[in-house]
This record gives structure tokens, C-alpha cells and sequence, in this order.
């Protein structure tokens, strides 16, 4: 099946071919025939899978030419990811005359407000800043005819819910609704029925698994020496371009200086950077500047960038999926890539948790040379025994085990 095959207007179709795209992806032929003829629908698939065409493609199809008013609102939960489906809608409508506008904060409110008065066609938004706007009654959804929420589990995840309420509640009772998520929790399934009308169901199957061009392996180490571990992969990796995942916002910012201090060319990406500095750290990272990416989970969804030869998990993520995000942000496009975790004896049930995930035992590696301390994690089926009975030893003694280590 072509593009052409799916009813989109010929001039989008051009405009998506013109970016390179030539036979639509699995969640793009079953979304794009339900949201071309208006019924709304939830559709679950990966990141990587083609979300932004899959709802682009047909917004775009049905809006065709432009009237200067606003017909379509498009929520995404962070700055990066409203920035990169602006960029998309841009590219995809280069053969129209439709409007898009991107909206969200941490920026002044001068050239959005300028853009607005302009008239748009398309607002892609982060929800603080569009709240900000609809308040002081610049933007108007009064021909709104097109509602889509996007990456609708992150949303959720970072206490967006209320926001999204009051936005909707501002929309036309008559509209589309299309969301797309890459799982589908029971806050969304409550969400849904107060927000759509008989909406139409996609689920593309949920990656529990690493990409085939990835090759992944936890690697064991003393908690005293994880940066030690970290600094040797690096120097003796060869490697284009590495993204380093941390747990929290402090950690980032401590392993990017002592890298910067070991002479490495480093970006920060989470969200307590500035909007330009998260632009600095994306461009830079993805132009060569920066070799390195130290990043929270920001990163792990959404953000397309091509190229990156390593993923390095200094922290083992508390949640299996969000391996698999992680780890899928090397081999795209069928180019190969490594992923790295170093992993502490207290990080070993999250561990245990990815692996029950994607059914796999992950290979345990050792740096060939390096000092290693003793760690209980070399005995791992002792260790794990061990940590079961001081985390029932804590729970007993109403202790939380795991919320104090989320802290």
C-alpha cells in the first residue's frame, strides 16, 4: 500500500514525500482511513513507529487550504516534543498554505503572541502556556474542529490531567478527538470516555523487546564506582555519539561536570534547563558539538536523533519500559548500536523487573581490566536473596524500601 492508496490530499502527499516517506508504517495505515473521514480514535503504538504522520497526514488532508482561523489544537507534553511536531506539520503542508504555530513556555511570550494574532490554522501546545494564553483570551476555539492528544501516558505521568481537562472543556462539543499514546493505562481509558465519542481502537503491538539492531548487557559495579566505570567506557568505547541516561535532574547535572571535568564535550537535557538551553543541547548533540548527552527520561520518548551510536544507562530505570525507550534511541534506521547499564546491588530488582519485561536474560559484562571492588552482585543469585530479605525486613517495620530510593 502507497500513501496515495490511503485518501490524503495529493499536495500532503507530495510534501511527505518530498521528506522521504514512501509506503506507510503499520499504526499509519490503520490510523490514517479512521482520522481522514473525521470518527475519533485511540491508537497505541511505540515511539519510532510514525505517531506524527499517522495523525499529521490526515489533519492536514481534511484542512487542505487555509481560512485563518484556528481548526486544529495539538497537545504534546514537553517543549521538545511540540517543537518536533511543528517541524513535522511544517514539512508535511510545505505544498499548502496552512499555518502552524508552536506554543509552550519557558520562553518569552512576544513572537507566540505575535504568530497568534497573525491567525493560525494549527496550534501545537504544551499545556501551561497554552492555559496562560486561553486566559488572557488570545486564542479562540470557537471553529476548532480537531482535537489531538499526543503521547497521552507521558501527559498523565507528569500531572497534566488537570490542564487537560480545562482545555478540552474550552473546546467545541462537535469536534474530532484522536489520541495517540504509546500505552493505553486505565487513567486514559476514563479519560477517553468523558472526552471521545465512540472512538475507534488501534493497537500496534507494544515493543517489549530491544530493536534486533541493538546490542544490549547490564554491566555489574560497586556503588562507589559507577562514574569510575562510566569514565572508562567512554575512553575506551569508539563511539559517534552517546546519550547517558540518569535517574534525576542533580544526577545529570553531577555527571555532566565531572565529564566536563575529564575533558568531554557535554550537553544536559531535562527539564529544569532553560528552553534555550535544552534548543543549545539538542542542536549541538545532533550537529557533533557535544559528544556526549547526559539526559533524564526527557529523552527517552519522542525525541528523534539520528545517529547516536551508545546508550549508556548510568542508573537502571525504575520502570521496564522505560529500558526499552531508552535503549531504542540507538540503532534506528536499521544502523546498529550498543547499550550499556551499569548496574549496583540495590538497582538489582529493577533488574530483575526488565528482564521479566522483555522475557530475556541480559547478558552481564566486565570491563576487561578495570579494578573492580568487590561487589555481592558477582554471587547476583546470593545478592538477590539478600536484598529480598532486607526489603521484607523494612517492610515489616512499615518501612518503604522503594519510595525512600525514588526520592
Amino acid at each position: 500500500m502507497s500513501f496515495q492508496d490511503l485518501g490524503l490530499y495529493e499536495a500532503v502527499v507530495h510534501g511527505a514525500q518530498r521528506m522521504g516517506y514512501v509506503e506507510p508504517s503499520p499504526i499509519q495505515e490503520q490510523a490514517i482511513p479512521i482520522a481522514i473521514k473525521g470518527g475519533d480514535l485511540i491508537a497505541s503504538a511505540q515511539t519510532g513507529t510514525g505517531k506524527t504522520a499517522a495523525f499529521g497526514l490526515p489533519i492536514l488532508s481534511r484542512l487542505k487550504k487555509s481560512n485563518g482561523k484556528t481548526r486544529c489544537l495539538i497537545l504534546e507534553p514537553t517543549r521538545e516534543l511540540a517543537l518536533q511536531v511543528e517541524e513535522a506539520f511544517k514539512e508535511f503542508s510545505v505544498f499548502t498554505d496552512l499555518e502552524t504555530v508552536v506554543i509552550f513556555g519557558g520562553v518569552g511570550y512576544g513572537a507566540q503572541r505575535e504568530a497568534l494574532a497573525r491567525g493560525v490554522d494549527i496550534i501545537v501546545a504544551t499545556p501551561g502556556r497554552l492555559l496562560d494564553f486561553m486566559q488572557q483570551g488570545e486564542i479562540n476555539f470557537a471553529d476548532l474542529e480537531i482535537l489531538v492528544l499526543d503521547e497521552v501516558d507521558r501527559m498523565l505521568d507528569m500531572g497534566f490531567l488537570p490542564d487537560v481537562r480545562r482545555i478540552v472543556e474550552k473546546c467545541p462539543k462537535e469536534r474530532q478527538t484522536l489520541f495517540f499514546s504509546a500505552t493505553i493505562p486505565e487513567e486514559i481509558e476514563r479519560l477517553s470516555s468523558w472526552c471521545l465519542r465512540n472512538p475507534e481502537k488501534i493497537s500496534i503491538g507494544a515493543r517489549r523487546s530491544a530493536a534486533e539492531t541493538v546490542t544490549h548487557a547490564f554491566y555489574p559495579v560497586a556503588v562507589d564506582q559507577k562514574f569510575d566505570l562510566l569514565k572508562a567506557m567512554l575512553e575506551r568505547t569508539e563511539y559517534h555519539s552517546v546519550i547517558v541516561f540518569c535517574r534525576t535532574k542533580d544526577g545529570a547535572d553531577r555527571i555532566a561536570r565531572q565529564l566536563e571535568n575529564e575533558k568531554h564535550k557535554v550537553a544536559v537535557m531535562h527539564s529544569n534547563r532553560s528552553q534555550q538551553e535544552r534548543v543549545d543541547a539538542l542542536e549541538g548533540f545532533k550537529t557533533g558539538r557535544y559528544e556526549v548527552m547526559i539526559a533524564t527520561d526527557i529523552a527517552a520518548r519522542g525525541i528523534d536523533i539520528a545517529g547516536v551510536s551508545h546508550v549508556i544507562n548510568y542508573d537502571v530505570p525504575q520502570h521496564p519500559e522505560d529500558y526499552v525507550h531508552r535503549i531504542g534511541r540507538t540503532g534506528r534506521a536499521q544502523s546498529e548500536g550498543d547499550a550499556f547499564t551499569i548496574m549496583t546491588a540495590e538497582e538489582l530488582p529493577h533488574v530483575k523487573a526488565i528482564e521479566t519485561f522483555i522475557a530475556q536474560k541480559v547478558p552481564r559484562e566486565k570491563l576487561e581490566n578495570f579494578p573492580y571492588f568487590f561487589t555481592m552482585l558477582f554471587q547476583e543469585d546470593e545478592a538477590a536473596k539478600v536484598l529480598k530479605n532486607i526489603r521484607g525486613a523494612r517492610t515489616l517495620k512499615g518501612y518503604s524500601y522503594g519510595a525512600k530510593r525514588r526520592r
